[in-house]
């Protein structure tokens, strides 16, 4: 049985439909992603599954129980952490971290979990003090902190540099492997195809497509993108001619190319042939961002 179950989810705000329709399910021990922009649905699909929320109609199972009806129950085996889910400036780390620990029947070793999230020399440091990074850190902590099988993170990396990004990916591995199963909410794709094993892609609270990242992007053909700088004139035609070139387009002295997966061979074996050096090549796969923005586009015309 999948440790979540959503089916037909809908959910309205007067005359603005949020989630419409959605359908999925998450098998134990993944990382499961929503991926969506600003606006899509993401975090009201997930506070309906939170039980923070009741969707208007719709079925939706963690771990078997209902999060309106069976809530209580549910908290104890669901840790979550929200978006823009602040707490008081005053309040210390140790604090705040026996105060959730309070909450539930079973709650993990605080000092231990500190330890283990890099937070233990923070202990008694207050929440305005921390950087991004550690609040961060937190909001993680105060997810765990019940020994939940399931954790919800809702746009966890939002306003992070890179480094502190990185590191709380890391985390979220660790939290996997310690046999913890992840919903996890973003719309950073990078982020999508480092962590998740599957997605669902939400665009005006629709399901556009349920995959892996590599599944999603090979949809949108598999193919390859290529930019240089020509040593001499080559004329469009010539590129097109190359059956796998899909598109040419200039922007300056750069020639963009879209096209299949031999589309790099194809087209440095003709510039080999006319003794022409592609400067500043660069070469980029067919990623999730351009699934996704195919994918949403689709969706639209339907």
């Amino acid at each position: 049985m999948p440790v979540i179950e959503v089916e037909r989810l809908h959910k309205r705000y007067g005359e603005v439909t949020a989630v419409d329709e959605v359908t999925f399910t998450v098998q134990e021990g993944e990382i499961f992603g929503i991926l969506g922009p600003n606006g899509a649905g993401k975090t009201t699909t997930v506070e309906c599954i939170s039980g923070l929320r009741s969707p208007d109609t719709g079925r939706v199972r963690v771990l078997g129980l209902d999060p309106i009806s069976d809530k209580d129950e549910l908290h104890q085996s669901v840790g979550v952490q929200l978006q823009e889910a602040g707490l008081p400036d005053k309040l210390q780390v140790g604090e705040v971290m026996a105060l959730f620990a309070s909450f539930y029947r079973d709650p993990a070793d605080v000092d231990a979990l500190l330890r283990r999230l890099g937070l233990a020399e923070k202990a008694t440091a207050r929440y305005k003090k921390l950087s991004g990074g550690q609040k961060q850190r937190l909001a993680i902590a105060l997810a765990l902190v019940g020994n939940p099988k399931v954790v919800v993170l809702d746009e966890l990396t939002t306003g992070l540099d890179p480094h502190a990004r990185r590191e709380t990916w890391d985390l979220v591995e660790q939290v996997r492997d310690n046999g913890v199963t992840v919903l996890l909410v973003t719309h950073f794709m990078e982020e999508a195809e480092r962590l998740c094993d599957r997605l669902a892609l939400i665009d005006h609270g629709r399901v556009v497509a349920i995959d892996t990242p590599d599944g999603l992007a090979a949809r949108n053909g598999g193919g390859q993108r290529m930019r240089f700088r020509p040593s001499a004139p080559i004329e469009d035609a010539d590129l097109l001619a190359l059956p796998d070139v899909a598109t040419v387009e200039r922007h300056g002295s750069q020639i963009e190319l879209t096209g299949g997966a031999d589309l790099v061979q194809a087209v440095t074996s003709l510039l080999a042939r006319r003794q022409i050096i592609a400067g500043g090549l660069r070469i980029e796969q067919s990623s999730l961002d351009d699934a996704f923005i195919n994918l949403t586009e689709q969706s639209k015309e339907k």
